[in-house]
């Protein structure tokens, strides 16, 4: 009994090392790698190859010469200083051309202005001319003081500007010694009104007359401030009597 026990024990244990034994079947173990893994890995071999191949196009891996380098350099540096000059020449050209645009700007208002005078100065020697061309007649004329031109302008609220010519017919002979006289028609606070210029014997002298042949007389009138001008008259006056008048409407 009990060596058959013993037999059974040992071949139990035979069994056993065979199944154990190098002879037996084999188990590998495999690690899957997930496919969005395995695509990523692709795509950075793929960019790490074209990267390689942009740097061998280039000459990156190429070694770098120091000669080379510093002729390059020189290089850059030529045409930075050339860029450089032409920029200034530029920038020289861009200022000269703003000077010049400056000056002519300065030049045409200065034109303006010389043009403003000369029509002014037109229109006085037409109205001269004017003058002189009625002076002609009248010197074969009738003798006598006459007021030949009137004429009235508003330079401020309260302001007239007058300008009139006096002429004496006839020979001319004779020096008319007398004075002039204005008769200012206003409107104020609705009421008519009427001034008498000059209106203190301090601006007497202004208004006196002496010539032979003609007299210009220019002057100004202040009125009361709120005074509308209807109407000026201007009067020749000799040794208190009226000789010649005429009035100009505003």
């Amino acid at each position: 009994m009990t060596q058959s026990t013993s037999l059974f024990n040992s071949m139990k244990l035979r069994l056993w090392r065979r199944r154990m034994s190098v002879s037996s079947p084999r188990m590998t173990i495999r690690t899957r790698t997930p496919w969005p893994m395995r695509l990523l890995i692709v795509l950075l071999a793929a960019i790490a190859g074209a990267a390689a191949m942009w740097l061998y196009g280039t000459g990156q891996f190429l070694p770098v010469n120091p000669d080379n380098a510093r002729a390059q350099l020189v290089e850059i540096k030529e045409q930075l200083d050339k860029v450089t000059v032409e920029r200034d020449q530029l920038s020289t050209t861009s200022n000269a051309a703003e000077s010049q645009l400056n000056i002519e700007r300065s030049a045409q208002k200065q034109l303006a202005a010389q043009v403003k005078t000369l029509e002014a100065e037109n229109t006085r020697l037409k109205e001269d001319l004017a003058f002189f061309e009625s002076l002609l007649p009248n010197a074969t004329g009738a003798a006598g003081v006459s007021i030949r031109r009137l004429k009235i302008d508003q330079v401020a609220p309260n302001q007239l500007r007058y300008r009139l010519l006096i002429m004496q017919g006839g020979k001319g002979d004779r020096r008319f010694v007398g004075s002039l006289q204005l008769m200012v028609t206003t409107l104020q606070e609705g009421k008519s009104a009427m001034m008498t210029f000059p209106a203190v014997p301090a601006d007497q002298d202004k208004f006196k007359l002496s010539f032979m042949h003609y007299q210009r007389v220019e002057g100004v009138l202040t009125l009361p401030e709120g005074a509308a001008t209807k109407q000026v008259q201007a009067r020749v006056l000799e040794n208190g009597q009226v000789r010649a008048q005429q009035a100009a409407n505003l």
